[in-house]
């Protein structure tokens, strides 16, 4: 279990009572910001402290890993700079009656302050240049203590889930589920579309039709398990389909043929793929499922090269869809 510390005097209500926490992916100038970067980071169980006003208003238990979502439309004007697309993380929110202000309990809490990327000043006042941060369990218990039940009840939640699986009824699908409805809509309602260009489209999104034939040409068999027979394999799309034009909607250069299982681990960014072959592995996977699967998490795996287009698909699934914040992180088997 983790302990984060969340700013949200922008987004406050639109967070807590929406169920998440949204960020963009970049700042403006386009330069990586760690505290959005944290994102990736936060898990299933993990717990979040939410300050807002001047004080810690409401605690979150998270539910699911970070995935790539629009902006959500109730923020409206807030943010009016922030990216389209960002990082959301699906949060149970409980509101808290004795919503502390930490400045008035500094004295306690000032030995407990993170060393670095610390969400307050040494006087309690708030960073608000900080969005999500990890802080450490000296600090969170110094913040439970003083909120006192309404915490320890939310603690017990987060141990209770760690015994509890994440379902494809999760938040989570269901947000990916409503975003890629939206994006057929819009193609159906694009009247400068073809008939034809708007089915091979939608049935692009299930890996079927056109674009599998396409992907059929330069692929042959699943990278991992080597699996040929066509009845077996998915057309799989490297940069998902909800975030690619048309045209790369359809790109043979975009698809992998995947079994079943190695699909789900691609799409929901437990593995990805160098750009020379091997395979990288989420620190978040269970080593044990990999290997039912068909990986061992302790041996080097190369699936050989990519073309020139495959790798920058490539590049954006590693920097938007593995379930990895720190890079250096990343188990690249070469190491083992």
């Amino acid at each position: 279990m983790s302990y984060w510390w969340v700013n949200q005097n922008q987004t406050f209500k639109q967070e807590i009572e929406g169920g998440y926490l949204w960020s963009p992916k970049k700042k403006n100038n386009d330069h990586r910001n760690p505290f959005y970067e944290s994102m990736r980071e936060v898990a299933p169980g993990d717990i979040v402290f939410s300050f807002c006003d001047t004080r810690i208003a409401a605690l979150g238990l998270v539910v699911g890993y970070c995935h790539e979502s629009p902006k959500p439309e109730e923020f409206g004007n807030a943010g009016a700079n922030w990216t389209q697309i960002g990082w959301r993380v699906e949060v149970r929110w409980q509101r808290i009656e004795n919503s502390i202000r930490p400045k008035s309990h500094i004295e306690s809490i000032r030995p407990n302050l993170p060393r670095k990327y610390s969400p307050l000043t040494r006087d309690g006042n708030g960073l608000q240049g900080i969005y999500l941060t990890q802080v450490n369990i000296e600090f969170a218990s110094t913040l439970f203590s003083l909120i006192g039940e309404e915490a320890n009840k939310i603690r017990n939640a987060s141990n209770a889930l760690k015994n509890t699986e994440l379902n494809a009824e999760s938040p989570v699908a269901l947000d990916l589920a409503e975003w890629e409805r939206r994006e057929e809509e819009a193609i159906n309602n694009d009247q400068v579309l073809l008939e034809t260009e708007r089915t091979a489209l939608i049935q692009a999104r299930q890996g079927q039709g056109k674009f599998r034939e396409r992907v059929r040409t330069i692929e042959h068999a699943c990278r991992i398990t080597k699996v040929e027979r066509m009845a077996h394999l998915i057309a799989s799309h490297v940069r998902p389909w909800r975030v690619c034009d048309n045209d790369s909607r359809l790109d043979a250069e975009n698809g992998l043929l995947l079994t079943p299982t190695i699909d789900h681990l691609f799409d929901k960014g437990f593995i990805s793929f160098e750009n020379n072959g091997d395979l990288l592995i989420s620190p978040l996977a269970d080593n044990k499922s990999l290997e039912y699967m068909g990986i061992d998490p302790n041996s080097r795996t190369n699936v050989g090269g990519f073309s020139e287009g495959q790798r920058a698909y490539l590049e954006y699934h590693r920097e938007n869809i593995l379930c990895m914040a720190d890079r250096g992180a990343v188990n690249r088997n070469a190491d083992s």
